[in-house]
Order: C-alpha cells, then structure tokens, then sequence
C-alpha cells in the first residue's frame, strides 16, 4: 500500500514550513480558500472551503507510514477530508490524498478582532512565488476570499509560529498585491 498525501493550499505550499520531501505540484478541483477564525485561536486560518466550480493550486505531499500524528498536530483545528475527485498532480503516479479543512459551522470569517498575519500571509505567498511564479501568487489571491478581513503588519515580530524572512522583492510582491486589492493593513 502506498503512503497517503495531504493536498497543501496555504502554509504548506512552502516547503521550508514541512519536512515532507516527496511533495508535487498540483490542482484541485471543488475547493476555494478562505480566511476564517476558530476558537480559541487569535489569529484568522487559511482554509478550504467547497466550491462548485472552483480550482485551487497547491502541494501534494507523502505523508511517510500513513503516520498523520505530527501533521494532524500541526494543523490542529482543521478537519481531514478525502479529496474523492478532481485532483491532478505531478506525483507520476496514482495518490489518495486528503485536504484539511476548518469546519465552516465552528468558524467565524475574519474579523478586526480575529486578523490576517503578514507573517503567516508572507510564507504563504513566498510558497507560490517559488512553486507556480508570479502567475500563481496571481492565481492564490484571485481564489482566496476573506480579504475584507484586515491584515496585522506583524513582520517586525512576527507571530506566526514558521514564519520565514522574505527577501526584500517578495515582500514588495506581498504588498503589492495587498494595495490592488484594497487590503486594510493595520499595525502589529
């Protein structure tokens, strides 16, 4: 039997947040994401949500053993659910994978009480710069809602737990797209 794979849409695109090796690109249909608050939690969570129609970019990564422990850890708050169908990857190989999502009758959308981390928004889009170029950081703001939600600059201190320093043209690229969709940047 094969190892299971998880299909990454946010933090886990980039691959200096995980230490799963064997990971493809790949789309999947039926999901979009969105920006929503879970209890007890301060920040917003980027998360899938179904979306008839809609197609989403991201990684999909072994998970070594079937041994989900560490990563079920990691993404405490969110629910796994197989993605049944839909998904198209560069594994060269046939995979079950599973998508985590944040139960949508549990969660609240954003909010100025529950903000965006930068820091958590930068590692994100440093994930797409690298694994789909400027076309895909295009594509992961187009297929994310949520962005009504202001955005803490918390760069000098970040507080997302596996921030990374971004060189100084990713986080124009961060901004940049930050003012052409109106984002409401408040201080950290």
């Amino acid at each position: 039997m094969s190892d299971p794979f998880f299909f990454g849409y946010g933090s886990l695109v980039n691959r200096d947040t995980h230490v799963y090796a064997r990971a493809h690109r790949a789309r999947v249909q039926g999901w979009r994401r969105a920006w929503r608050h879970v209890a007890p939690f301060e920040r917003a969570f980027l998360t899938a949500v179904p979306a008839r129609g809609a197609v989403i970019d991201g990684l999909i990564a072994a998970v070594p053993g079937a041994d989900w422990a560490a990563l079920d850890a990691r993404e405490t708050g969110y629910a796994r659910h197989r993605v049944a169908e839909g998904l198209a990857h560069e594994a060269g190989h046939d995979v079950s994978a599973e998508i985590y999502a944040v139960p949508l009758d549990t969660s609240r959308p954003a909010s100025d009480a529950h903000p965006i981390l930068l820091s958590y928004l930068d590692v994100v889009v440093q994930g797409y710069l690298r694994e789909f170029g400027a076309e895909g950081v295009a594509g992961f703001f187009a297929t994310t809602d949520g962005w009504e939600a202001p955005v803490m600059n918390d760069r000098a201190a970040p507080q997302y737990p596996r921030h990374k320093l971004l060189h100084e043209a990713e986080r124009d690229l961060v901004d940049q797209y930050l003012t052409q969709i109106g984002a409401r940047v408040i201080p950290g």
